[in-house]
């Protein structure tokens, strides 16, 4: 027995999360970060000019509104706002065209010609029921759901890969739109599984909207630290934890890190076969990372996109599914497939009257050291003439960079791991508890976790609750 009930190691989300539904049982945590500020990837700095606000990894949150973890955080009560554009998304395409997510499915639909019947058949029951869904997609898949019919429309077709979904389509615009949601998954648009992250994305988008917070993503950050501060929580940063040495005892500890630094961490604590399991997990693709300060609202040429929160930049189908091979196979594609963030669009705060912040990214072989800015905003140029005639400064992070910044991006990788079919069901190791470890009383609470990847917390959650029944077992 200890004074001190648990440890956290990594302030992310996840590790937030973890900390907090710890405390709530009444526990004493005290959580450790070294980098100087808490939040990991969900952080808002001036990275550009004095007066813009740039998120610096994750920017736009449909997960914070539909994880059940964040549903029991009164965000708004501690100053979180979360802004909705009118369309959650818009996929440009060539001659001033663009696919765009609007607020109900059948807006969407009648915006989509010859393809509006099948998108009405496809989507009207996911978004529906969504909330009967989320609850068995963000969690370990080890239960049957609870609600078999609802999984069954996300699970039967979404097992498929993208492009095959897509033949179910004839519009560029159709096929524009999946192609970008299913590209989130960072894998070849022909995997299997990819066709599930296009429809569970657009799902949510008319269930919840794509918001981004008032002010940044770091507000969404300040509200857990504040309710683990109201709860007696300590959290200290700046402080690396280079081995489980260093920590204070407790009944548990909890790691919000990437498999690669639980083996170092843990040490000798580890059994072998556990060690090389974890040495077995694949990580993904990485990410080459630009934020720029411009004078003015980007000048897209399809008007969907100027109100939209997100733009995927790829062009049609072929092109996103050719980008995301070309990285697959260790290529950078000279017309890579761009993810986009324009805060402003709903958010004026980010940066002076009158100015803008704008996010992007683009997937780059794992560990890339190529900076992608010219072929990015090449991109970017294609669909919005004259942007390059906006940037009043710019600020890149190659996929290298990214993981100096910020070690649990391996390779630059901001997902946690490859999200392959395997490892979503197991991850990081073919074993029934995906949070406990081979040693008694040490965790994985990371995005190497399920359910994986995102701003929603349920990684540290189910590691938490895990924590929680040992620590009532040995009680």
């Amino acid at each position: 027995m200890t004074n001190l009930d648990a440890v956290v190691v990594g302030s992310g989300p996840n590790g937030l999360a973890a900390a907090l539904t710890i405390a709530r049982s009444g526990r004493a945590v005290e959580v450790y970060e070294g980098a100087p500020l808490a939040g990991g990837g969900c952080r808002t700095e001036e990275l550009t000019l004095p007066g813009f606000l740039h998120d610096v990894c994750s920017a736009v949150h449909p997960l914070v509104l539909a994880s059940p973890f964040f549903q029991s955080v009164d965000l708004a009560a501690r100053g979180v706002k979360l802004l909705t554009p009118t369309v959650a998304f818009a996929h440009p395409l060539d001659g001033g065209r663009a696919g765009a997510i609007l607020g109900s499915v059948d807006e969407t639909a009648a915006t989509l010609g010859a393809d509006a019947r099948t998108y009405r058949r496809l989507f009207a029951p996911l978004a529906r029921d969504v909330d009967k869904v989320l609850p068995t997609v963000l969690a370990p898949l080890r239960a049957p759901p609870r609600h078999p019919l609802a999984m069954a429309r996300l699970g039967l077709p979404g097992l498929l890969p993208a492009t095959q979904l897509a033949r179910w389509f004839g519009t560029d615009e159709a096929r524009g739109l999946l192609a970008g949601a299913a590209a989130h998954s960072m894998l070849p648009l022909s995997t299997p599984l990819t066709a599930s992250y296009g429809m569970l994305f657009v799902a949510l988008a008319h269930a919840y909207g794509w918001p981004v917070v008032e002010g940044g993503s770091s507000r969404v950050v300040a509200a857990l630290v504040e309710e683990l501060g109201a709860l007696g929580a300590k959290l200290e940063t700046g402080r690396w934890v280079k081995r489980l040495a260093d920590l204070p005892e407790a009944d548990a500890v909890l790691l919000d890190v990437s498999p690669r630094h639980l083996a170092n961490l843990a040490e000798d604590r580890l059994s072998a076969t556990y060690r090389a399991a974890l040495g077995r997990f694949r990580y993904g693709p990485g990410v080459c990372k630009v934020d720029w300060a411009l004078s003015g609202p980007v000048p897209w040429e399809a008007p969907a996109c100027r109100q939209a929160g997100t733009v995927h930049v790829g062009g049609t189908l072929e092109e996103v599914a050719a980008s995301e091979a070309e990285v697959a196979a260790g290529r950078h594609p000279e017309r890579p497939f761009c993810l986009v963030a324009q805060a402003g669009v709903v958010d004026p705060s980010r940066a002076p009257d009158g100015k803008h912040t704008l996010w992007a990214y683009c997937h780059v072989p794992s560990g890339s050291s190529v900076d992608m800015t010219e072929r990015i905003e090449a991109q970017i140029e294609r669909f919005a003439p004259g942007f390059r005639d906006l940037v009043l400064a710019r600020a890149t992070k190659t996929a290298a960079e990214t993981e100096r910044a910020n070690p649990n991006y391996v390779g630059g990788d901001i997902t946690g791991g490859m999200a392959t079919l395997r490892q979503t069901v197991f991850r990081p190791t073919v074993r029934w508890d995906n949070y406990r470890t081979s040693s008694p009383g040490l965790y994985l609470c990371s995005a190497s976790t399920p359910p994986g990847g995102g701003v929603h917390g349920m990684c540290g959650y189910g590691a938490a609750r895990a924590a929680l029944a040992d620590m009532s077992r040995r009680r």
